[in-house]
């Protein structure tokens, strides 16, 4: 039998139930990211333990959300105290952009709203809980260097593409 290579994918610590958040909790483990796991497809990653920073560390959120800005240099990430933590935020998404294009990975899955990781929607930089439309600083990279990137609610989404990827591979 022919072993093929499969494509891998960028997913959050946190959602492999790596004690990594913020607060020190995670999310998951899922069971379709357990057998990605189990596949050896996963190369995962938290951008702010990455960035330096500790676990748990306070609450950083980007205002007006979007992750864009901060890599332009338009916006910074703070804290709830308001210290600037824009450095380790950006540092982060510099390393998950070498873990892409170290193991070829055009597919990530990443944590939902974070000021890292979010894909659809973050949190305003009021810290009130008030969501708006806009990515997290390194779902923003990924997305400029052509990754697509899914959340934990998006998995069937994601593993549509993932089959297609493989498709691809076994064709090469």
């Amino acid at each position: 039998m022919t072993e093929y290579r499969r494509a891998k994918v960028l997913v959050s610590r946190c959602l492999l139930g790596q004690r990594v958040r913020y607060d020190g909790g995670a999310h998951g483990p899922f069971d379709r990211l357990a057998l990605w796991q189990a596949q050896g497809r996963i190369v995962p990653l938290c951008p702010e333990v990455f960035g330096g920073l500790p676990t748990p560390r306070p609450p950083a959120e980007i205002p007006g959300g979007q992750g864009s800005g901060v890599l332009e240099g338009a916006v910074q990430v703070v804290t709830d105290t308001g210290a600037d933590v824009t450095v380790a935020f950006v540092a982060g998404a510099q390393e998950a952009l070498r873990l892409a294009q170290l193991h070829g990975i055009r597919i990530a899955v990443l944590k939902a709203r974070s000021p890292s990781c979010g894909n659809e929607e973050n949190y305003d930089g009021t810290f009130t809980g008030t969501r708006v439309p806009g990515e997290g600083v390194t779902a923003a990279a990924l997305r400029h260097a052509g990754v697509k990137v899914f959340n934990e609610d998006q998995l069937e989404a994601a593993t549509q593409m993932l089959e297609r990827l493989d498709a691809a591979l076994r064709q090469d």
